[in-house]
């Protein structure tokens, strides 16, 4: 967010808000303070409240996973979409 956008109000997109979100989250966990992702069953509440928005889904439609491999974390969202649910 700029400094002058700050003044005016302007609304980022949600989209946007998300991504900061998630590159908070990731980064606060390669730095270490935790070694168990206790983040992930917020995020998948998150993650099913703005798609439910959209699309008719429930919670067990949608799994949220972090994968460690050597020096790469992977965030991995597996959704589930009702038939019908493409435009």
């Amino acid at each position: 967010m700029s400094f002058l956008s700050f003044f005016l109000g302007e609304k980022k997109k949600s989209a946007s808000v998300a991504k900061e979100r998630l590159q908070i989250i990731l980064a606060h966990e390669r730095n270490g303070r935790n070694s168990n992702p206790d983040y992930l069953p917020a995020l998948q509440r998150e993650l099913v409240a703005v798609i439910s928005k959209y699309i008719a889904i429930n919670a067990n439609d949608l799994k949220v996973s972090l994968e460690r491999q050597d020096n790469l974390d992977v965030l991995e969202v597996k959704i589930e979409l009702p038939d019908g649910a493409r435009p």
